[in-house]
């Protein structure tokens, strides 16, 4: 009952921020459409060409996503050292292997709408003035950049587990709502007066 507390509390917190940061970026394109947004990035990927709010708001969609996904170091509602695996307890066999594989697939998920939204999808990364390794780029297919981005991401989300301590209930919604909102809410209007008075590339 406790981890599914948690989790409700955490999943329901981090949407707003995961949100925010895709809002900043459809500002920036001017459209809800995926595909247009991939477009939009031929010429150069939006972590690149939108300035600061756009790395803004890269770095709290990789933090909000990572709380999504319950993976460490936001994994409260299956905290081992106290609630012994939480909510998974009651599970064995495949309702247990279907819980982690649900896990798994929140991670790719989040990884491919990060590919997607801010690392150009499935768009080849140019340089500027290097036509000749632009060209190379170009021959690279589309679907093996897009899950080479995705899987980047996922090797990210990974590596903040693997790095950092597991934070208290209280820390969690204390980032949430003293900290990534406030400072997404601020970058979302940052980013409406970059557009609106033409700052960006």
């Amino acid at each position: 009952m406790i981890g599914t507390m948690r989790s409700g509390a955490q999943i329901i917190s981090y949407e707003l921020s995961c949100g925010l940061s895709i809002l900043t970026m459809v500002v920036l394109m001017g459209t809800m459409q995926l595909s247009e947004i991939v477009a939009g990035q031929a010429d150069g990927w939006f972590i690149f060409k939108g300035h600061i709010p756009a790395v803004i708001a890269f770095i709290i969609y990789l933090i909000a996503g990572n709380a999504e996904t319950n993976r460490g170091p936001f994994d409260l509602p299956e905290a081992e050292s106290e609630l012994t695996a939480g909510y998974h307890t009651e599970y064995s066999g495949m309702g247990f292997g279907f819980f982690y594989l649900a896990e798994y697939l929140n991670l790719f998920i989040v990884a491919a709408v990060t590919a997607t939204i801010f690392l150009g999808g499935w768009m080849p990364f140019h340089i500027v003035g290097l036509d000749g390794f632009n060209a190379l780029m170009d021959y690279i297919p589309g679907f093996i950049w897009f899950f080479g981005k995705a899987f980047f991401v996922v090797f990210l989300l990974m590596w903040i587990k693997w790095t950092f301590p597991r934070l208290r209930i209280d820390q969690i919604l204390n980032l949430e709502w003293k900290y990534l909102v406030p400072i997404s809410m601020v970058n979302l209007i940052l980013m409406v007066l970059i557009v609106v008075f033409k700052l960006h590339f």
